[in-house]
């Protein structure tokens, strides 16, 4: 038999986190800045909404940091997740390339969330806290967060995006099913819900307002914990249990990625996947070309701007040096709502910055369609934020055969599309389609960005 799944055993489940800032060349990482002063954050300032272990990670350069052992046992669960080749998508694009997915839907909540999920209700459990409270997009993060409070003990409150609650019920029913409390955002429970409904009484919704209306409801309630899903160095740093195990599964598999394909919001499965293999790289080992692939309707890496900027619309929280697209930026409603992100991890842009990483910017049809081949060679149903992934992946392998090259590709499948049934159904029915942003609309986002030294262009 031809060798197809590369499975590690529990006890080479990572014991520590990998960061990539001990590695990254140059001027160390731009700080945090409290919007008031314009001064980097202090310890003090950040402990309003982080534990203190979280701080120490969010500012950390150390390389490796230790995985506390609770944490552990509840990653091997479903860790280390399997790394598959995909022989039949090889064999169906006639591409002479060899192509491999790191497979993170095998988790309980259906995708990669959980990795940062259960170490941040672990810390909030310690500090004292006996809820959690955040926002989600398509809901992957809001499902990760109500397990990971089940399993602390903790109760749970989401806001979620409200064109993605209308668009994904289950994943709400997912949610409450371990526990939590789902919000369609904006809603009239905050003041910065009320005043976005109050302007646009129709209002889809953004990640930015479901933010400002989670910070809202956690400074209101002490005993609520602040968690957050992508975008955070701490948030990244736990993902980086995807990429060393995929380096450990490399090996099994005889075989080193020339292309590593992740799809692209804040940043959390993109880094998560590709940060330990671009780390091998910068300390001397084989180079790889990473691409990060997002949506059209949300060009992030391909259309914003490096500046200061807010991580939410309310402006609520610190302002955080990124490639932006203004915290104003109203995504279209494509169905892959955790990429509809106005801003992305300072890390990832860093990367990008340093071409490390490699930005694409696809429409949501073609990534459908690589959905379903995917799924009719491979099996699997892919959420629709890897399936921006997935038409990564089959891009590079059809270079492969038109330049009659075999080259490796990795790419994250970052979560199962079980919930996602409703797209899929309007994909078939040939009304999906393809939005776009046009000039005008990224100009009146990006005027929202604020003016700060320090910002590039």
């Amino acid at each position: 038999m031809e060798r197809s799944k590369f499975q590690l055993d529990e006890s080479q489940i990572p014991s520590t986190w990998y960061n990539i800032a001990a590695d990254l060349p140059g001027a160390p990482l731009a700080p945090a800045l409290n919007p008031a002063t314009g001064a980097p954050l202090t310890r003090d300032e950040m402990g309003a909404t982080m534990p203190e272990p979280i701080i120490d990670q969010e500012l950390s350069t150390e390389r490796d940091i230790e995985i506390p052992e609770p944490v552990r046992q509840l990653y091997a669960q479903w860790r280390p997740s399997p790394l598959y080749r995909a022989r039949r998508l090889e064999q169906a694009l006639g591409t002479p390339a060899k192509i491999y997915y790191k497979y993170e839907g095998v988790a309980p909540s259906g995708s990669h969330k959980p990795n940062t999920g259960i170490p941040q209700a672990y810390y909030n459990k310690q500090a004292g806290k006996t809820g959690l409270i955040t926002e989600t997009g398509a809901g992957q993060w809001g499902s990760a967060t109500a397990l990971s409070a089940a399993l602390f003990g903790l109760t749970a409150k989401v806001f979620m995006v409200k064109v993605s609650f209308q668009q994904k019920p289950y994943r709400r029913a997912l949610m409450e099913s371990y526990g939590a409390t789902c919000v369609p955002s904006p809603s009239p429970e905050t003041a910065v819900g009320r005043e976005i409904l109050a302007k646009y009484p129709d209002s889809p919704g953004s990640l930015g307002i479901a933010t400002s209306e989670a910070l809202e409801t956690a400074a209101k309630d002490p005993s609520l914990g602040y968690v957050l899903g992508s975008a955070a160095n701490h948030v990244l740093l736990h993902q980086t249990v995807i990429g060393q195990e995929a380096l450990l599964q490399m090996e099994l598999a005889g075989d080193y990625p020339d292309v590593i394909v992740g799809c692209s919001g804040g940043g959390s499965n993109l880094a998560g996947l590709t940060f330990p293999f671009i780390g091998a790289q910068l300390r001397g080992g084989p180079a790889v070309r990473v691409l990060a692939v997002e949506p059209a309707a949300c060009p992030t890496l391909t259309r914003g701007t490096i500046a200061y900027d807010y991580a939410d619309t309310g402006r609520l929280g610190p302002l955080f040096r990124m490639h932006t697209l203004g915290h104003e930026f109203m995504p279209p409603p494509v169905h892959a709502g955790g990429l509809r992100a106005h801003g992305i991890g300072p890390l990832v842009s860093r990367a990008v910055e340093d071409k490390l990483i490699e930005p694409v910017a696809v429409g949501q049809t073609g990534c459908f369609e690589a959905g379903v081949q995917f799924a009719r060679t491979e099996g699997i149903l892919p959420a629709p934020e890897s399936t921006h992934a997935i038409r990564g992946a089959i891009d590079e392998a059809l270079k492969c055969r038109a330049e009659g090259v075999s080259r490796t590709i990795l790419f994250g499948l970052s979560g199962h599309g079980h919930f996602d049934l409703v797209a899929y159904d309007k994909y078939f029915a040939g009304t999906l389609e393809d939005d776009v942003v046009n000039e005008e609309q990224l100009d009146l986002a990006a005027a929202s960005i604020p003016q700060l030294g320090g910002a590039t262009s």
